[in-house]
């Protein structure tokens, strides 16, 4: 996932990974990446905006929280949400029309993401005066309402600010304490989180990422599916609201012809295998979350347990940002959890956490575009 990244997360889906290269070869492109445009700060502007006060009518209030969830993680940014109003309800239900068949050939990302969205959207309530009860059902999540106290938690106030940010962190451990923080919001019913600190073990998770990559960047539908969901200029990030802008991963804004010529050029197993590697290895740990079962409702708990646990890290001012790799080549998943001696259970998601640079923000859809 990207941002199962953004990011995220859940996808990473990393852009150019040596597009600081091409800009010193070209220096025209330097010309198309003068800074954000008005209309892209614009945006951002209003994704962050405060949500309604809690004596807000429901109508408001409840368009606020949607507007809340969508700012959680979903693979490649695809946002693949709809959302149907009630007088005291929200429905969350999967976007099919945004799938992504080659790297999430099951929908395991896809539910993954609905969970990110639901986590979301219970802090929100709750910073808005309304209770949450979350039912779970096989093709949608209902979330009834119920008057509260209103409560802004550090959790709702990280909502706007968490972001799958690949880039290079500062290669600082954590203190026990924040691991302890981190560790405790990452469980959930069914789902377990493993955290990998030990360089060794590092260095394991990093010849799976590695292997993974490989196979995907060979792959020409993987390509094909990446390229569509990449947003290679600032104009074409406002006009979609979604996928993976450029800026995300650290890279310039191109028009789109030249991108796509770049990506086709720059985008090799070797430069993004040698790029994860300086990202894992400056990186404080791993943690991977694990469903009990699976099958959509212990997705979408895994989409919550990440989202909490993304939540918390932005609360303590940790990065995050996805590494699936292992998880979607489907003969290597079975061997990473071999590993970690899972058993049947699967791994779902793999995250690396640390302290680094904050990113450009990836953006999201109008509200009338999310509802149902």
């Amino acid at each position: 996932m990207t941002e199962l990244p953004q990011a995220r997360t859940p996808s990473r889906r990393r852009f150019l990974a040596s597009c600081t290269v091409a800009v010193a070869a070209f220096p025209m492109l330097e010309a198309c990446s003068t800074g954000e445009s008005p209309s892209y700060e614009d945006a951002v502007t209003e994704m962050r905006r405060p949500i309604a006060a809690g004596g807000t009518r429901h109508s408001g209030r409840l368009r606020d929280l949607v507007r809340q969830a969508t700012l959680a993680a979903s693979s490649h940014n695809t946002q693949p949400w709809k959302f149907s109003l009630a007088e005291r309800s929200i429905t969350i239900l999967p976007d099919l029309t945004r799938r992504t068949p080659v790297v999430d050939p099951d929908d395991h990302h896809l539910f993954v993401s609905l969970g990110c969205a639901t986590e979301n959207l219970v802090h929100a309530a709750q910073a808005s005066g309304l209770h949450a009860d979350v039912r779970v059902h096989e093709d949608s999540i209902e979330v009834a309402f119920d008057d509260t106290t209103p409560v802004r938690s550090s959790l709702f106030e990280a909502i706007p600010v968490r972001q799958c940010s690949r880039s290079i962190y500062d290669g600082r451990p954590l203190s026990a304490k924040e691991l302890r923080a981190l560790e405790d919001v990452a469980h959930g019913d069914g789902v377990q989180a493993i955290v990998l600190t030990a360089p060794p073990q590092i260095e394991t998770v990093l010849d799976y990422v590695t292997r993974g990559n490989t196979a995907q960047i060979g792959d020409p539908a993987f390509i094909t599916e990446l390229k569509t969901w990449i947003r290679f200029s600032e104009a074409e990030a406002v006009r979609t609201g979604d996928g993976l802008f450029s800026r995300t991963t650290g890279n310039p804004a191109v028009p789109r012809w030249l991108g796509t010529r770049l990506l086709g050029t720059l985008l090799t197993p070797k430069s993004e295998n040698d790029k994860c590697a300086k990202q894992l290895r400056s990186s404080a740990g791993v943690i991977v979350f694990v469903s009990g079962a699976n099958d959509r409702q212990h997705w979408i708990e895994v989409g919550r347990c990440y989202e909490h646990f993304a939540l918390q890290a932005t609360a303590l001012g940790i990065r995050t940002a996805f590494l699936n790799q292992p998880v979607e080549v489907a003969p290597l998943r079975s061997q990473f959890a071999t590993w970690l001696n899972l058993g049947a259970r699967r791994p779902d998601l793999i995250v690396r956490f640390g302290r680094g640079p904050e990113m450009s923000r990836s953006l999201r859809r109008p509200i009338e575009q999310v509802l149902a």
